[in-house]
């Protein structure tokens, strides 16, 4: 702390351009020592949720006029909220996280992580290895190196990252936020009940850390409309767990008639948020710039893995190989050397808060001046911040209970428990609206325009 201040938060704030000492109104209720880690994962986690709180009560102020209201987050819930696929059950069912072929394995010099939760992915990762049957994975790791593995698969369109040793320097930005524009481009929003009523935002996002933001925005009372492809189904389980506040369509961008419904979206959209690899929505014209040019006062928002430069941005990563390839797998090793993990999915929910935190604050820019914004995160960049610029703060009192932070809620997919929202501002709310919806169920239209 400096001066009352949280030095993770201020630091967090800084990242996403934040008027100097605002972070001081952020502060933290203590639940012990919650998410233990090697790294300090504790106090990334209340930083990312309370900046992200700090930009909801911006916004709400300068939409009202009143005094910017005081933020304090519950650990307790943070640290509920930071494992809340692990707290979600669907009609009492818990629901499955990491598929059998995900997880750590032995390579002739070390250690190769993988991601197959989906099946496309699973058959590349077995095809790139020459093999047909899963049980026969660990051998075929182990007679290669592991940057052998690594390749192959990636060559092949699958996931495997090679375990490494943590580097000396930061090596990506924690966020980058810049205006575009001409003064003027979108008008100012009137007053609402909640921070982000009436804005309008196309989620184009999958899995956690994208999802985790637009859930977040969709709290606030965003109008959030997730868009995907029809060849490329979501999880139905992850779906519960990310989809709520927000509806779900499926549009395919290569058709002409899909097309042109995107098209009127985008037309009446505010925000755009974005978690596919730099480049990859370019040929269907959805560049950040293109974006922008079309659409003036547009806020767009892209998250992607490994960061926006350098070798590895292009490369398709989940939350689990980033820890594996900037070397948090290794710092976390257990005893016998295998790799470890974080105590949560920290850079995918970390980086999902704070790029709620850069829609956020951009709405308050553009209410300001009528501009619209282009800003970015990765997980990398989240991975940077907490192996390289987060100082570990001893854990404050009192007593965890997730108990406290859970809720149960009547879904499309049956009764959902599931961690609520762990937001902590005047007027924040306790719960989402509206539970998910099935995925690609929703018509793709605006609320308004679907007759509410």
């Amino acid at each position: 702390m400096t001066d009352g201040i949280d030095d993770t938060a201020a630091q967090a704030w800084a990242a996403l351009g934040g008027p100097g000492g605002m972070a001081g109104l952020v502060s933290y209720s203590g639940a012990g020592d919650v998410l233990p880690s090697r790294l300090p994962v504790r106090q990334l986690a209340r930083a990312s949720v309370g900046v992200c709180s700090l930009a909801a009560a911006e916004l709400a102020s300068v939409r009202t006029g009143k005094p910017v209201a005081a933020v304090r987050v519950d650990e307790g819930a943070v640290a509920t909220a930071f494992v809340s696929e692990r707290h979600l059950r669907i009609g009492g069912r818990t629901p499955t996280t990491f598929a059998p072929l995900s997880g750590f394995w032995r390579a002739a010099d070390g250690w190769v992580r993988t991601h197959a939760n989906y099946p496309h992915h699973r058959d590349r990762l077995l095809d790139a290895l020459g093999i047909r049957n899963g049980d026969r994975l660990a051998d075929a790791v182990a007679e290669l190196a592991a940057v052998e593995v690594q390749e192959r698969v990636y060559a092949a369109g699958g996931l495997a990252v090679a375990v490494v040793p943590p580097g000396d320097a930061p090596g990506h930005p924690l966020a980058e936020v810049r205006p575009a524009g001409e003064e003027g481009g979108s008008p100012a929003l009137p007053a609402g009940v909640l921070p982000a009523d009436g804005v309008r935002v196309l989620d184009l996002t999958r899995v956690i850390a994208g999802p985790v933001a637009t859930r977040t925005i969709g709290l606030l009372g965003a109008d959030v409309l997730r868009i995907d492809s029809p060849g490329l189904p979501e999880a139905a389980d992850a779906h519960a767990d990310t989809g709520f506040g927000k509806r779900s369509a499926r549009l395919d961008l290569a058709q002409a008639a899909d097309r042109r419904v995107f098209d009127e979206l985008l037309g009446a959209a505010d925000v755009v948020v974005t978690g596919y690899r730099p480049g990859a929505l370019d040929r269907l014209g959805l560049a950040p710039d293109s974006l922008l040019e079309r659409r003036p006062g547009l806020v767009v928002a892209q998250v992607c893995a490994w960061g926006w430069s350098g070798p590895w941005a292009g490369r398709r990563g989940f939350d689990s190989l980033v820890q594996a390839g900037c070397g948090i797998a290794e710092i976390e090793a257990g005893p016998d050397g295998r790799p470890g993990v974080l105590p949560a999915q920290a850079l995918d929910h970390g980086t999902g808060y704070l790029l709620a935190a850069a829609v956020l604050r951009s709405l308050t820019g553009r209410q300001r001046d009528g501009r619209g914004r282009h800003v970015r995160l990765s997980l990398a960049g989240t991975a940077s911040w907490l192996m390289h610029g987060i100082r570990a703060t001893p854990a404050g009192e009192g007593a965890y209970e997730a108990e406290k932070w859970l809720n149960e809620t009547e879904s499309p997919y049956g009764p959902l428990r599931h961690a609520l929202p762990p937001l902590g501002f005047d007027g924040a709310p306790a719960d989402w609206s509206r539970p998910p919806s099935l995925w690609g169920a929703d018509r793709a239209a605006w609320l308004t325009d679907a007759g509410g």
